[in-house]
């Protein structure tokens, strides 16, 4: 296939599970994919999707890597802050003022901005009140990178996402792998949204930019955690695991911080603006169709 039949080049900065969600999405499509892992060891099975891949572990930006985001038409961020901050916004932004021909440039987001609303649902327009260091994190790189749209007209949009499931990442692993807990908080509810969802979100917005814009992605039914996870069991014809109170789980921070807010994330934006139906519309669906492959 010659250069000039493709629709677009996508670069990603993290090709992790949500962006190979999208390249193998927009490949089918004629669409030229490429970008960057820090794993050597991943190589060849995201090579194997049709993307090219080139090492970047945040410390060096290879010439090859400059090269294919000089012929990028898009890009996409889902590297998360590190303890420095965004090591692309850091490494990259002033390089992107001179990349006029870039159309699109996506930076996946945490719903963790939005901090505890104790359980009040919350959308694009909602105060940012964030209660962990990593959701503080999260609202001063979305500020860099729109102040990148408000004084240089760069086509930036913001996506913030809840937790992303999908094929090989899922409640039905964790029971299975006997690593799923039931923590038992009261009033908790946890959203998700399944991989296919947030990529077909991320192509509706490549193809109708908005720059300047911030979505929700989300399905459309938050709740409890203990909810999905019996769920998955009764799937899997499992006895779910005994309910352990919040205050006396064992967790690292990380998994400490998705305790410590309660929210849930109206989707309405993407639906109305983007077009977008949802596959899976809640874990249910979700399940079940995972439950089958």
């Amino acid at each position: 296939m010659s250069k000039a039949t493709y629709k677009g080049h996508l670069f990603c900065f993290g090709l992790g599970f949500s962006s190979q969600a999208l390249a193998r999405r927009l490949i089918s499509k004629n669409w030229l994919v490429s970008g960057t892992c820090r794993d050597p060891s991943l190589n060849e099975p995201i090579k194997k999707i049709g993307v090219s891949v080139y090492l970047y572990n945040g410390n060096q930006v290879l010439p090859e890597i400059y090269d294919a985001i000089h012929n990028a038409t898009h890009i996409l961020i889902s590297i998360p802050p590190q303890r420095s901050g965004d090591i692309v916004f850091q490494q990259l932004s002033s390089d992107f003022l001179n990349w006029s021909h870039l159309k699109w440039i996506g930076y996946i987001s945490s719903t963790g901005v939005y901090g505890d609303t104790k359980g009040e649902w919350v959308d694009e327009t909602s105060p940012l009140k964030p209660v962990t260091a990593r959701g503080t994190q999260r609202v001063e790189v979305e500020s860099a990178w729109l102040k990148l749209y408000e004084k240089h007209d760069l086509p930036v949009v913001i996506f913030r996402c809840v937790g992303i499931y999908g094929p090989g990442r899922n409640l039905l692993v964790s029971v299975k792998q006997g690593r799923a807990r039931s923590i038992k908080k009261t009033g908790l509810v946890f959203s998700r949204i399944h991989v296919e969802d947030l990529a077909q979100t991320l192509e509706a917005s490549m193809q109708r930019p908005q720059p300047g814009e911030i979505y929700n992605v989300s399905d459309d039914h938050p709740s409890p955690p203990s909810e999905a996870l019996n769920y998955a069991c009764g799937l899997l014809n499992i006895k779910p695991p005994t309910p352990i109170p919040y205050e006396k789980a064992e967790l690292t921070d990380m998994a400490r911080s998705f305790y410590q807010a309660n929210k849930r994330i109206s989707n309405n934006k993407i639906k109305k603006e983007l077009g977008i139906k949802l596959q899976y519309p809640d874990y249910r669906v979700g399940l079940n169709a995972l439950i089958k492959e």
